[in-house]
């Protein structure tokens, strides 16, 4: 069965489901369950509060676009809604972005993500294996993680049902770990006394109304990246069989079944290993404590597929983003980029400039993050959060509008869940500059200072921004 612009109607409810997961779950809970325990100082209580209060942002998010999802269906979720709520221009503008920025850069740094965690067990496996620093900034890292990228992007384009296979083998896969510690690693914690040995100072005070808020607002900004992604399953919606009805399911359903996934092995994990541990050395030591140094590292293998799992997910996504914005009419050869590829049934031309603009994002987070003199100086930024700012910034018009024409649909509809997705999205923009304003530029330059990442990362957005305006439409300005 084929929709109205060549793609076949081909993933059902369950695909759409782990499209969902599989985009959210990966680095993000492992990077972010220490960042919690540091910020909060091992309150326990507090982390989870944060959890759960990122995950509540989110959960506003995807209320509102489920809307949007039962109304309007065309090829890509996300700039369908901004074509039907604002219009083809906005439409091609968003599109833009989360082709050449959001989508990309995460990808991106999950490609290095991947490397590093794999990289990582093979040092636990074989401690004589030599690298030329350690698995975070090595380049046997940088350019294995360029390796992987192709390989998952050749899955992607020669066979979309196999890149769908690979989507729910490697979410089930990435559940492994997550629930086995959050089982395994509670009881653990409990037996051996260790899940009682976080401070509850934090929690204490915040019972008598003296607790500092910006620990608990700092702690939640931490859960914003390992919460990010869900988006993405959007852009397969002409993909999903009865689409208006399964993506609304596969979006509430999904985001449920992270929150779940996120506090339990979080309370898990701090049962695992003392708070100290964990926040000096990571989440690693957890499993090897649990499980012993052979289970343990192999769990920390899975980590590495479940990391694999959310690039293939955001990959599929991302290939598909010159297509969308193509089909509108838009774009640079608009006529090129949404031809679809007989044999494949994919958009073999978008799926190369997606593949192109995803390595050039790689060799940006490696420059700018990861190398001891970063080679973009004061632009150098953590693309792996800053885009949260001008994604969630350009939510916010869609809901507004949203609002305003749809008027037949009933007021929970047209006005409580858009106003929630509002909230939520003003929230992530303010916690994204919050967390981001001011320093890193390698902590400005060993305290030399002035480093200012949310304003060079701006800068870098409108840049792309006004190419994006520039090639728009070129042959409809020709002629004129």
């Amino acid at each position: 069965m084929e929709n109205g612009n060549g793609l076949k109607k081909q993933y059902g409810l369950l695909m759409a489901i782990c499209m969902v997961v599989g985009t959210v779950v990966g680095s993000g809970v492992f990077f972010k369950a220490q960042a919690i325990l540091d910020k909060t100082s091992g309150d326990m209580p507090m982390g989870i509060i944060a959890w759960i209060i990122g995950g509540a942002v989110m959960i506003c998010c995807v209320l509102a676009f489920c809307v949007m999802a039962q109304q309007y269906e065309k090829v890509n979720g996300l700039v369908d809604y901004a074509e039907a709520t604002i219009g083809n221009k906005y439409a091609y503008f968003m599109g833009w972005f989360a082709t050449t920025i959001y989508t990309p850069a995460m990808t991106s740094v999950l490609a290095w993500l991947t490397a590093r965690y794999f990289l990582t067990f093979l040092v636990s496996v074989n401690p004589e294996l030599e690298l030329t620093g350690n698995p975070v900034t090595s380049s046997e890292t940088f350019l294995l993680a360029g390796f992987i990228l192709i390989c998952v992007f050749a899955v992607n384009t020669l066979s979309s049902k196999l890149a769908g296979k690979l989507q729910i083998s490697a979410t089930f896969i990435k559940l492994i770990p997550l629930l086995l510690m959050a089982v395994v690693g509670t009881i653990y914690g409990l037996t051996h006394n260790i899940a009682g040995e976080p401070t509850t100072i934090l929690s204490a005070n915040f019972a008598t109304g003296t607790g500092n808020y910006s620990v608990l607002f700092g702690a939640v900004v931490a859960t914003a990246f390992a919460y990010e992604g869900w988006i993405l399953a959007t852009s397969i919606n002409s993909e999903i069989k009865n689409s208006k009805k399964n993506l609304p399911i596969a979006l509430i359903l999904g985001g449920i079944i992270i929150i779940a996934i996120y506090l339990f092995y979080y309370i898990g994990i701090a049962g695992g290993a003392p708070v100290k541990t964990l926040i000096e050395e990571g989440t690693a030591p957890a499993f090897t404590t649990v499980f012993g140094n052979v289970l343990g590292n192999i769990l920390n293998l899975f980590v590495a597929v479940s990391c694999l799992g959310t690039l293939n997910g955001l990959l599929i996504g991302n290939i598909r983003g010159m297509y969308s914005i193509a089909v509108r009419g838009y774009g640079p050869k608009a006529n090129l980029m949404k031809q679809i590829d007989p044999a494949s049934g994919m958009p073999s031309n978008s799926c190369i400039i997606g593949l192109v603009i995803v390595i050039a994002w790689l060799v940006y987070f490696y420059g700018a993050n990861l190398t001891a003199t970063p080679w973009f100086g004061i632009f150098s930024f953590d693309s792996s959060e800053l885009p949260i700012i001008t994604i969630y910034g350009l939510y916010i018009p869609m809901f507004v509008q949203f609002m305003r024409k749809e008027k037949n649909l009933p007021a929970v509809k047209r006005f409580v869940l858009p106003a929630l997705g509002i909230l939520g999205s003003a929230f992530m923009v303010i916690a994204a500059i919050y967390s981001h304003g001011y320093m890193p530029y390698k902590v400005a330059q060993a305290n030399g200072e002035f480093s200012c990442p949310v304003l060079f990362y701006l800068i870098v957005f409108a840049v792309i921004m006004a190419i994006g305006m520039l090639v728009m439409n070129p042959k409809k300005k020709s002629s004129k």
